[in-house]
């Protein structure tokens, strides 16, 4: 998809009378503009980084296309910009997936729903893992419970997509960062661990499922 400049009397015309959703010191960083669709900005964080090479709201939207692709459910991309900003450089325009994150759906669910849902990530765990979808910030709080009961991922620019999948090496990298959340650790790798597993190795060769013993 082919990056359009947006200058600034355009982005304000773009978010007029939008809903913050994200924010930092410097202000928004994602926004649900009046037609429901969202904004998501993002800003060059030094003088040399992986933005110089290729803007992450671009990342954003090709991720989302192969993801879809792949057989995953993505948001759907209207633009990507330019931004004549001093502080956002780029930024990405899509409808997002309807839903509640997986976080949230289980800490509002009895046991026995858990249960099923920590099997179902770790169904869609070992589909991202087998596609060669290394989600560096995979987490339950990027995950997204849809309508329909199918897991959807939001977040998409923090992540590398290969023609090959992910080495046993890459795959417990990414099982650990998991670890550093509290609910995650607690849910995935206490509580739910054997379904966490039992719904990966539905998926995975078992080789790769020995990640989890």
């Amino acid at each position: 998809m082919l990056m359009q400049t947006l200058s600034q009397p355009e982005l304000s015309a773009l978010t007029t009378n939008a809903s913050v959703l994200e924010l930092d010191g410097l202000g928004p960083k994602v926004l649900k503009l009046t037609d429901g669709s969202f904004l998501k900005l993002f800003r060059k964080r030094s003088a040399f980084s992986r933005e110089t090479l290729k803007p992450y709201a671009k990342r954003f939207a090709e991720n989302a296309a192969r993801l879809k692709g792949l057989g995953f459910s993505s948001p759907k991309i209207i633009h990507v910009y330019w931004l004549i900003d001093p502080i956002n450089k780029t930024a990405v325009h899509y409808w997002p997936l309807p839903g509640l994150t997986l976080r949230h759906v289980l800490s509002h669910s009895p046991g026995e729903q858990r249960q099923e849902l920590v099997g179902q990530f770790g169904e869609l765990l070992a589909k991202l893992h087998g596609s060669g979808v290394y989600f560096r910030s995979v987490h339950l709080g990027n995950v997204l419970v849809q309508p329909d009961g199918q897991l959807g991922l939001i977040d998409l620019a923090d992540m590398r997509i290969s023609h090959f999948a992910l080495s046993l090496h890459k795959r417990k990298r990414n099982l650990k960062h998991m670890r550093r959340y509290v609910e995650d650790q607690k849910w995935l790798f206490e509580e739910h661990h054997d379904a966490l597993k039992a719904g990966y190795s539905r998926i995975a060769k078992k080789q790769a499922v020995k990640l989890f013993e």
